[in-house]
């Protein structure tokens, strides 16, 4: 018996397929071509920080047109964020990045020559459904043409490259700062993206898509060019079975009892992510550090550098962490940290004197520890929590609902953060930054599951038992 036993098991062993063996130059290409739409992403999200101190003295911007010029690229974003993943899944997602990397283009080039304010929004809107399209296309086209054992890391690459992007935006102001060059600030946007888009055209299709549209003899072709004759077969037999999973294509499946409960945990947390306001850090840090008292536009442009710096740090502590230590810690202590240091900065606004050190360094110092509480936990693990919480056949509609929540949330942060700096102060303003914080940590211990080591199945499954 027990040699018949051991037969059955070698035999057995004998039909588990091949892992399919990766050649590793194709996957770096594909996660440096991943990297620059992450950076460009950033980049035009962040530049805007030491442009506008310039942008606004040019063109003399009200206060309300300030945050217009900030926020209207957050308007084209989730319109691009909405839009993509339909015209990906029509023309492929391959011709969907070449469309963004264009927008980019053409957006960094318009807002440079810009002569006036109503032209700088016009390209601050293209840069933004170039960001929307890429956003959601450049993550599932890498899942797609990465093997399983790969997808985690360059998704996670895909965020760090994101925290360089403002990183070297915030680098290129404070070198153009002495020169109040704007324009060239917006402009040198265009080198990368011109990149861009000559890496795409060396790129092939998804195969994931083409199988989709019944190419095969295209899917196989591409996937013998990063592996072998037997892994090409074990992921074509992989992405065939994934294609039998029927899609929902109904808005209204995410209101079902099945998945209501994941709904209310991605769109809820990727909402509180910016109600914690962490991208008026990323926008106006030079005007929060002037209101700190730092005179000097350059030295307040070479702060928000530092906090800048620390984020991709911090970042790069949480692809360490996320998978060892868990979710729920991280969060815990990086929500509790985002907490103080807001309380901190709001009361050194209140009581300037209060810590025996210049406020711009006190202030400094805040922002510092604010920024990398939120880089090792809530930055990330939100659309990593978002990417495993939904079930596959909602889970495109999913992670959309919870980018447009993401989006509409940091669009009304962004728009009214100097209204209500005028209107009810500098340290109301941050305390109310810090009650959000204290909402998440609730949101946190009582609505998040933990979801380190656990399969995708199990998670969606116990999320939504609460709801039925």
């Amino acid at each position: 018996m027990l040699e018949s036993a051991m037969q059955e098991e070698a035999l057995s062993a004998s039909k588990v397929p091949p892992q399919p063996k990766v050649r590793w130059g194709f996957l770096w290409q594909v996660s440096f071509i991943a990297g620059l739409g992450g950076i460009l992403y950033g980049f035009d999200m962040g530049v805007i920080a030491a442009a506008l101190v310039y942008v606004r003295e040019s063109f003399e911007l009200s206060t309300i047109m300030q945050e217009v010029v900030v926020s209207v690229v957050l308007v084209g974003a989730m319109g691009g964020a909405l839009g993509g993943g339909a015209i990906a899944d029509r023309i492929g997602r391959r011709a969907t990045l070449l469309w963004g990397a264009a927008m980019f283009l053409a957006g960094s080039v318009l807002a440079s020559a810009a002569p006036g304010v109503v032209l700088l929004i016009v390209a601050r809107s293209l840069l933004g459904i170039a960001i929307g399209f890429t956003s959601v296309t450049a993550p599932v086209y890498v899942s797609e043409l990465a093997p399983p054992q790969s997808r985690g890391m360059l998704i996670g690459l895909y965020q760090l490259a994101l925290t360089v992007g403002i990183a070297l935006a915030d680098l290129v102001g404070y070198w153009l700062a002495s020169q109040h060059g704007w324009r060239m600030m917006f402009g040198i946007g265009a080198i990368p993206a011109a990149v861009f888009l000559v890496c795409i055209l060396t790129l092939p299709e998804s195969p994931r898509w083409l199988l989709a549209q019944n190419r095969d003899y295209e899917a196989a072709a591409v996937l013998s060019t990063y592996t072998d004759g037997p892994g090409a077969q074990v992921l074509l037999e992989d992405i065939r079975a994934g294609l039998q999973v029927k899609m929902e294509q109904r808005w209204s499946a995410l209101w079902s009892p099945a998945v209501r409960m994941s709904l209310l945990i991605a769109v809820g947390f990727t909402v509180l992510q910016q109600a914690t306001g962490i991208n008026t850090i990323i926008y106006y840090g030079p005007k929060i550090f002037t209101l700190a008292g730092i005179a000097s536009s350059e030295d307040a442009i070479l702060a928000t550098l530092l906090v800048a710096v620390t984020n991709v740090l911090a970042t790069i502590i949480a692809l360490v962490l996320v998978d060892r230590v868990g979710r729920k810690p991280l969060l815990y202590w990086g929500v509790g940290g985002m907490t103080i240091s807001l309380v901190l900065l709001a009361y050194s606004f209140h009581a300037p004197s209060a810590f025996g050190a210049p406020p711009g360094i006190v202030a400094t110092v805040c922002l510092m520890v604010y920024i990398t509480c939120f880089a090792f936990s809530m930055g990330p693990i939100a659309w990593i929590l978002v990417s495993e919480i939904f079930p596959l056949r909602v889970r495109g509609r999913g992670v959309a609902a919870a980018s447009l929540g993401s989006g509409a949330c940091n669009f009304a942060v962004s728009v009214t953060f100097l209204s209500l700096i005028h209107a009810a102060g500098n340290s109301v303003t941050f305390l109310i930054y810090a009650a959000f914080c204290i909402i998440t940590l609730f949101f946190v211990r009582f609505v998040i599951p933990e979801t380190r080591g656990r399969e995708l199945e199990s998670i969606s499954s116990e999320a939504n038992a609460v709801a039925q």
